[in-house]
C-alpha cells in the first residue's frame, strides 16, 4: 500500500522486516509511532540503538548478554555439569519460562543444513566441545527443534562425544497438555508412543 508519505512508507517496510509482520501489522505499527509524542519517539529509537550496540553474545554459551558473561553462566546456584543445547538465544527464554531447568545452556546459533551451506564449521560446537572438557559436564541436552535439520545435528552432537563419559539426552517428545488424540498430528503421536513412560 503506497500512503504516497515517502517517509511513512519507509517505515512501513522497516517494519515488514520483523520476523510475521505483514502489511496490515507494519501500518497499525507505524501509525502507533505517529501517535506518540516527540519524548516517546526520541526514547523508542534510542532504545533501538542501544540494543543493537550494546547487546552481544556471552563468551561462554553464546546467548545474548550485555556484559562478557551472560546472567546465567554467571549464577553460581545454577546446577554444574549439566547443559542444555539449543539452537538460538529466543530459545533459552522460552525453556526458563518453564522453570523447570536450572542448569546452564550452550547456543549452537543455528543447525545443520547442507542445502542451505550450513555445515558443522558454521555452528557453535568447538565451543560445546570446548565446555564439556573444561567444565566437567555429565549431561548435555540437546533441545533442538524436532526437524530433520534438528535431529541430523543433534545425531552429529552424540557421534561428537562417543567414547567420552557423557549422558546424552533429549527433551521427552509427546502430546501437549490439555490437547486430545483428535487433534495430535501423527508425528507426534508416533514420537509420543515411542517415548511412552510407566504410570
Amino acid at each position: 500500500m503506497n500512503f504516497e508519505l515517502p517517509l511513512l512508507q519507509k517505515l512501513v517496510d522497516q517494519f515488514k522486516k520483523l520476523p510475521g509482520v505483514g502489511e496490515k501489522t507494519a501500518r497499525r505499527l507505524a501509525f502507533a509511532i505517529l501517535d506518540m509524542n516527540d519524548a516517546e519517539v526520541k526514547d523508542f529509537a534510542e532504545t533501538l540503538q542501544q540494543v543493537k550496540e550494546k547487546i552481544g553474545f556471552c563468551n561462554r554459551c553464546g546467548s545474548l548478554s550485555e556484559e562478557d558473561i551472560c546472567r546465567i553462566c554467571g549464577d553460581r546456584s545454577r546446577v554444574e555439569g549439566v547443559l542444555c543445547v539449543v539452537e538460538r538465544p529466543s530459545d533459552i527464554y522460552i525453556l526458563e519460562r518453564s522453570g523447570q531447568y536450572r542448569g546452564r545452556y550452550h547456543v549452537l546459533h543455528g543447525v545443520l543444513s547442507p542445502l542451505d551451506g550450513i555445515g558443522p564449521g558454521e555452528l557453535n560446537l568447538s565451543g560445546l566441545k570446548k565446555r564439556v572438557k573444561e567444565e566437567e559436564i555429565r549431561e548435555l541436552i540437546i533441545a533442538t527443534n524436532p526437524s530433520i535439520e534438528g535431529d541430523t545435528t543433534s545425531l552429529y552432537i552424540l557421534k561428537m562425544f562417543e567414547g567420552i563419559d557423557i549422558r546424552i539426552t533429549r527433551p521427552a517428545r509427546g502430546i501437549p497438555l490439555g490437547s486430545t488424540l483428535e487433534f495430535v498430528d501423527k508425528g507426534t503421536i508416533s514420537r509420543a508412543l515411542e517415548g511412552r513412560e510407566p504410570i
